[in-house]
């Protein structure tokens, strides 16, 4: 489990197809100095194991399946990507619960810069609507952010400058694939009302 607090940004070195899988080596001075084989580290929001590491480099394993239902699927050498270690029990919980687990991309339609920060518009996919709710909680590339508006069939999120210097969110544009993991709340609650509608 993860928060949301991206704690630093690695770059892509290398991509390797393996198949029906893809090897990714990712560069963080330092970053990895306290990590081990098999440890989870959220990349731009989806949980991956370390396959190996030295103190600034790892190298993660991406099955098919994940690449195809991320940005990673636009992965190239060069890439920033958000990361995070998984949170221990008495970690500050400075953002919200973040699984891992993407549940779909977005795409950013638009880039407004403020005074201070940015507000930036994403498409909102259709199937996760109905877990988005205006001042509530999101996570897109792995990143916690609360929902200054729902449209539609849009969302915004407003960016303070402390975030664009510490995260990839800096080279968003039009047209960014953006990973995102809604509120596992609202999908709990749902789960539960049908299961007890079906008792």
């Amino acid at each position: 489990m993860f928060t949301g607090i991206i704690q630093a940004t690695g770059e892509i070195v290398s991509l390797e197809n393996r198949g029906d899988a893809l090897t990714m080596r990712l560069k963080a001075p330092g970053f990895f100095k306290k990590c081990k084989l098999g440890d989870s580290v959220a990349n731009d929001g989806v949980c991956l194991s370390i396959e190996k590491c030295t103190e600034d480099e790892a190298t993660f394993c991406l099955m098919h399946q994940t690449v195809e239902n991320t940005g990673f699927k636009q992965a190239a050498p060069g890439k920033l990507v958000n990361l995070e270690l998984a949170c221990r029990a008495d970690s500050f919980m400075g953002g919200h619960f973040v699984m891992g687990h993407v549940d779909s991309t977005t795409e950013v339609i638009a880039v407004t810069p403020r005074e201070t920060g940015v507000e930036v518009d994403l498409k909102l996919p259709a199937d996760l609507r109905r877990y988005v709710i205006r001042r509530g909680s999101i996570a897109l590339n792995g990143i916690s952010l609360t929902v200054a508006e729902k449209f539609e069939d849009s969302m915004r999120v407003c960016i303070i400058p402390e975030t664009l210097a510490r995260t990839n969110l800096r080279n968003w544009g039009v047209g960014t694939i953006v990973n995102v993991e809604v509120d596992m709340l609202g999908k709990y609650i749902e789960n539960f009302l049908k299961e007890r509608d079906l008792a």
